[in-house]
């Protein structure tokens, strides 16, 4: 899918680019065909799911 030269690596790099985007609804797609989503969440071209990459708690910064 992606045209670049050299081309994008697979998945789970972060070379790729966005070609279409869609943040009304939280997602966009990348070049090398996978959808990352808002909550760092994504799905890869071959179908596999990756969880968002969340924050504990704990280590939240907490204004005074």
């Amino acid at each position: 899918m992606c045209s670049h030269q050299p081309s994008c690596p697979s998945s789970g790099g972060s070379a790729a680019h966005v070609v279409a985007a869609r943040p009304e609804q939280g997602w966009s797609l990348l070049c090398d065909g996978a959808i990352v989503f808002d909550d760092t969440g994504e799905l890869t071209p071959d179908g596999r799911a990756v969880a968002p990459h969340r924050v504990p708690v704990g280590r939240l910064a907490v204004a005074a």
